[in-house]
């Protein structure tokens, strides 16, 4: 079942929207070398407790998963891209961390995914950062009336192509609400003009990830954490955005966001932000 959201009921999950922004924002302030992921974990923990919002993360249990994911945020190292299980890891310099936060707030549901480097940045790293980045952007300027949910498929494939990444369609985006994931999946590759007409009142979370040299994914043994099949390095960008009668509304953007530029190349070459 498809639900359309109120004006009312969008603004909801802007509250929530922001709240990941901002935790994502410190995730990436604090994540540097010598940082541990379950040090990122716990501060990830203690801001979700403090502003009284629910995990959407804290037991889960889809089929594919190993068991109730029992962490707040997921936390991915270079090859990893995908609901990385934090562990006992301490950060190196270059690594590539991609976080990935999904909260409710009085029971509405948002959900946001960046990828930074630590310390120094390699410069195909960065790059595969950009094409996420540049990916989410091209298929937020689809989600708009009148459009089909395969022009939101085909903008990110089309920017994979052109960057050489090859693209996986096991995982991909969703719509999103009441609950993280509602009914809709949205392919990171598709055809334009294909599948559901888009309407005011849909609220998707686009997710664009690609891994430099395959399409192919592994798990790792903890049932959770995906990796690239032949271990090259990954990136991940994820909003939650709201369909309305004007522009798409973005309810996770980060504070001094800049659509148009890498957080990656923003920065100075490491995760603090001024």
């Amino acid at each position: 079942m498809i639900e359309l959201k109120t004006p009312a009921e969008i603004q909801r999950m802007h509250v929530t929207g922001r709240f990941v922004a901002e935790v994502l924002t410190e995730i990436g302030r604090i994540a540097d070398v010598g940082v541990n992921l379950l040090d990122l974990e716990h501060h990830a923990r203690g801001m979700i407790e403090r502003r009284g919002a629910e995990s959407c993360y804290w037991d889960y249990e889809p089929s594919f998963g190993k068991g109730p994911f029992r962490n707040v945020i997921c936390l991915a190292v270079n090859d990893a891209v995908l609901h990385g299980l934090p562990h006992d890891y301490t950060l190196r310099d270059g690594d590539v961390l991609t976080a990935d936060l999904a909260v409710k707030i009085d029971g509405w549901a948002a959900d946001s995914a960046r990828t930074v480097i630590v310390g120094t940045a390699a410069e195909e790293d960065l790059r595969i950062i950009r094409a996420t980045e540049e990916a989410l952007e091209a298929a937020i300027e689809m989600a708009r009336p009148g459009n089909r949910l395969g022009d939101i498929s085909a903008a990110i494939g089309a920017v994979a192509a052109g960057h050489g990444y090859p693209v996986n369609t096991e995982f991909g985006g969703h719509s999103i609400g009441r609950e993280m994931h509602e009914d809709l999946h949205i392919p990171n590759k598709g055809k334009a003009g294909r599948g559901l007409k888009l309407q005011p009142g849909l609220t998707l979370a686009i997710e664009p990830w690609f891994a430099r040299t395959t399409d192919r994914i592994i798990f790792d043994d903890d049932g959770w954490t995906i990796r690239s099949a032949d271990g090259s390095r990954t990136a991940h960008s994820e909003h939650t955005v709201a369909i309305t009668e004007d522009a798409p509304l973005v309810l996770t953007r980060r504070e001094h966001e800049n659509p148009l530029e890498s957080n990656a190349s923003a920065e100075r070459t490491s995760t603090k932000e001024s």
